[in-house]
């Protein structure tokens, strides 16, 4: 009998909502990547010996090592009783154990916390903005959450207007941009506003371009936001301290929330480049932008501490008053409280080892030997794209990532259209196939009609990445060869 009962949900039924996500870096590409992996591991014979799968996942892909601080506070605090006797241990380390335990109620790890995060890891986070920009930071204006992904999702739901048609809510997204903004905006049914960042000028802000987005937006929409990411995912640039004046000045002008995206903010390779955070910024342009509101995002994934599953993130709240930020309390409510070890791993990126402490020379021989690999992959990565014909490279300034330009033969461009794909996933989809290396495709983050790109990371070993060139640089040849 209950073979002949059709389903209660099926792809008909389901939310709609559901079939409206489309996150292109674990798509069909990501996939088949993974199916190539078994084919490897059964002995079916391929091209190559070895998938490369360039997502930032920093040590998932064992191009950095994890910060032997952190590792040592996470054991500690598993098994106190166990390790806080243990030699090998240094007191540092033990001390930290020692107070975050002490704010734990049954001074367990297993123990609830607050729904915003334990108190005094808010308190290390404060600090480190307040070192960071020079400006006090109030511990009551973070929020934690497990992952930035998930404060992404927290805070584009807070903005929504709750209603459809031309009074939905619409977000101001770059374009290329972080895919995740724009799978999030489909599920909510809400506006997407796209403004193109200039690729002629290292993918930095248009001001012209951002007015003319949002006053061609306005009669679809009511615009809520503004999301700036900065260092940028996926085109690799620091934005300029100028760039994020005139972003703050925008914002206030239309009453926008400016939604600040900075989890790269520790990727930085150039001096020519620093890092601004845009609530510094904001403070900088004194009394009359005072009541902006700004919301901040920050992460552990990403950074040298690149503790990606530990899921550690916050976000900041600026310019909202008491009774609002009650309502993402109680928001975050109905997930009982962050995961510990996230809180954690935010702890000990935001209040590292001090000078005089055991743990601080070698923390600090770790962090810039990671930091000095990856600036000299991001030289590596566009000295050789840039050497290849048919592809442009901006400078890799900041984050994990470079986005190349490439002008693609019209054959290839045909063959896609015959297939019906877009030009650079046929051209990605070919290089995954032929060298076993998982690049994503432009059209994933978002282009300017008629160019084509692909994002690659800085992330792998730098002997690897050696050879890893060498492989592209034969395909990329045989291909324009093939095509041409």
């Amino acid at each position: 009998m209950a073979d002949n009962l059709s389903s209660v949900i099926t792809v008909d039924t389901v939310n709609p909502a559901f079939k409206r996500i489309d996150y292109p870096i674990r798509g069909p590409l990501s996939l088949r990547c993974s199916e190539i992996v078994e084919e490897l591991s059964q002995g079916i014979k391929k091209p190559f010996d070895k998938v490369i799968q360039h997502v930032g996942d920093p040590q998932g892909l064992q191009g950095q090592k994890p910060i032997t601080f952190v590792r040592q506070v996470f054991s500690l605090l598993m098994c106190p009783e166990i390790l806080m006797s243990d030699p090998r241990f240094p007191q540092d380390v033990k001390n930290r154990v020692k107070e975050i335990l002490s704010h734990k109620t049954g001074n367990t790890m297993s123990s609830y916390t607050s729904s915003q995060g334990l108190l005094v890891i808010r308190k290390h986070i404060a600090e480190y903005m307040f070192k960071r920009d020079g400006y006090p930071s109030d511990p009551s204006n973070i929020f934690m959450t497990n992952g930035g992904s998930v404060a992404i999702q927290i805070v584009m739901s807070a903005l929504r207007t709750g209603m459809d048609g031309d009074k939905r809510e619409g977000f101001m997204c770059p374009i290329p941009q972080y895919s995740l903004y724009a799978a999030k905006i489909l599920e909510q049914n809400s506006y997407m506003i796209p403004y193109y960042l200039d690729e002629d000028n290292d993918w930095q802000l248009n001001i012209d371009g951002l007015k003319k987005a949002l006053d061609d937006a306005r009669p679809y929409c009511i615009p809520r936001a503004l999301v700036l990411i900065n260092p940028g995912n996926p085109t690799g640039q620091v934005f300029s301290y100028k760039a994020i004046q005139e972003a703050i000045k925008f914002c206030h002008e239309n009453r926008l929330v400016l939604f600040a995206d900075e989890v790269y903010q520790e990727n930085i390779y150039t001096d020519e480049f620093p890092f601004y955070s845009c609530k510094k910024v904001l403070h900088d342009m004194g009394h009359e932008y005072k009541d902006l509101q700004l919301i901040s995002l920050h992460c552990s994934a990403k950074g040298y501490i690149g503790e990606c599953c530990c899921r550690g993130a916050y976000f900041e709240l600026h310019g909202f008053d008491k009774e609002t930020k009650g309502l993402f309390l109680n928001k975050l409510t109905m997930s009982a409280c962050p995961n510990i070890y996230l809180k954690v791993a935010m702890s000990l990126m935001c209040k590292p080892p001090q000078p005089g402490e055991e743990s601080y020379d070698l923390f600090i021989k770790e962090r810039d030997t990671i930091l000095e690999s990856l600036r000299q992959k991001a030289v590596m990565t566009t000295n050789i794209l840039n050497s290849l014909p048919g592809i442009k490279c901006n400078k890799v300034t900041g984050a994990m990532y470079a986005f190349p330009r490439i002008i693609l033969p019209p054959k290839a461009i045909n063959e896609a259209k015959r297939l019906g794909v877009e030009p650079d996933y046929f051209y990605v989809s070919n290089i995954l196939e032929n060298t076993g290396i998982f690049v994503v495709h432009g059209s994933g983050f978002g282009q300017k009609e008629g160019t084509s790109h692909f994002r690659i990371t800085i992330i792998p070993p730098l002997e690897e990445t050696t050879l890893m060139f060498d492989r592209f640089n034969k395909f990329h040849q045989e291909f324009i060869s093939k095509y041409s």
